[in-house]
């Protein structure tokens, strides 16, 4: 049986649309008698050839069907073949609407009853045309059943569909999204720690007749910064093995290492004070983390814009729900020849606090100098992931 669904899936449709008609043909042939054997086949051609195009043009067949099904009647000749009425009412059920499918069965159902009143025996009407009735509903149901499940199906592949260009709408996001926080993260990380290096090579070459000492120091602080910011590429992509030494010395940086990097900016050139409110214990590391990228990218930006002896404050409030972070220097940034407004450095500070709902602040102030302020929701986010 296996074998036999395998062959005959593999046949079209068109071979199985025109087995019955052949079939319904052969019984005509074979078992009319020799005086009635043309009309016989006429009709039955006609019942059952336009059988063969059912699928293309259901309605069109069935009125076919059912004018030589009429002629049939009115000649008064009885065939086989009128099961080519409940063939093509099955498949205006399987192929139609409602409507189609409710004018058709009626029009069977006149059918059965004419035929029933012309060719039942006596006493046998009611039988007849009971047994009729229940053909032509069970043609009509299983051409309905069979269309309810093609739209199921059609309608459970189209949402698989649509849940696949979803799925893959939603990969590409987190793949864009991913690839503009590894930017984020190498833009603060490379441009921080070269700025730096930058200022304490300086700082070495013009100490290193005068001060030789101060010049060792300027580079050792050197090969100190680009050791971390060796570190901070390699945990951003996220490469950094749990086994390394460096992952329990170099944790993830937050506000406790604020200080560290306000000691580093001092060596580079820039002083820098930094103020710390409220306990930090409780913010998550994410949080944390936004926090030190931002003061660390103010920073930067001021040590490279600003000229020598100015001065930078870091002012960091955590609460419960909020951090608010204020970074100010006192030098002016006058624009340069060619500057060009294409960095990377405050749109990415923008999207850091963005995703902690906030927003940020950052331009000339009153009295002179540059400040970067911004407040940090955190319940936003919490409520956001719950």
């Amino acid at each position: 049986m296996g074998a036999a669904r395998r062959w005959g899936s593999r046949l079209p449709p068109a071979v199985w649309d025109s087995l019955l008609p052949a079939l319904l043909l052969v019984n005509i042939v074979t078992t009319s008698a020799p005086q009635g054997l043309p009309v016989a086949v006429a009709l039955t051609a006609a019942l059952a050839l336009p059988l063969v195009w059912r699928r293309r043009a259901p309605l069109t067949v069935f009125a076919i069907v059912v004018a030589a099904a009429f002629v049939q009647w009115l000649m008064d000749v009885q065939l086989p073949a009128d099961i080519a009425l409940l063939v093509a009412l099955y498949t205006v059920a399987a192929n139609s609407g409602r409507r189609g499918t409710l004018a058709a069965a009626v029009t069977v159902e006149a059918g059965a009853l004419l035929a029933c009143l012309r060719w039942a025996a006596e006493g046998a009407f009611l039988t007849l045309f009971v047994a009729a009735t229940a053909m032509a509903v069970a043609a009509a149901v299983l051409g309905v059943n069979v269309r309810t499940t093609r739209a199921y199906l059609a309608a459970v592949e189209e949402r698989a569909a649509r849940l696949e260009q979803q799925q893959e709408q939603q990969a590409r996001l987190a793949v864009a999204e991913e690839r503009a926080r590894i930017t984020r993260e190498m833009h603060d990380i490379v441009t921080h720690n070269l700025s730096v290096m930058v200022a304490l090579t300086d700082a070495a070459v013009y100490a290193q007749q005068r001060s030789p000492d101060r010049a060792t120091a300027a580079m050792l602080q050197i090969s100190e910064t680009g050791r971390q910011a060796l570190t901070d590429m390699r945990r951003s992509l996220g490469v950094l093995r749990t086994d390394e030494p460096d992952a329990e010395r170099h944790p993830l940086p937050g506000i406790a290492q604020l200080q560290a990097l306000a000691d580093q900016m001092c060596a580079a050139g820039l002083p820098t004070r930094l103020d710390v409110q409220g306990g930090h214990d409780r913010i998550p590391a994410t949080a944390q983390l936004t926090v030190y990228r931002l003061v660390q990218e103010a920073l930067t930006n001021a040590l490279k814009h600003t000229p020598p002896g100015t001065d930078a404050l870091v002012r960091v409030e955590c609460s419960a729900g909020t951090v608010t972070v204020d970074v100010t220097d006192s030098g002016p940034r006058p624009p340069l020849p060619g500057a060009t407004q294409s960095g990377h450095g405050i749109p990415g500070m923008r999207e850091r606090a963005a995703a902690y709902g906030g927003r940020l602040h950052a331009g000339p102030l009153p009295g002179g100098g540059w400040g970067v302020r911004t407040r940090l929701d955190l319940d936003s986010v919490a409520e956001a992931s719950a």
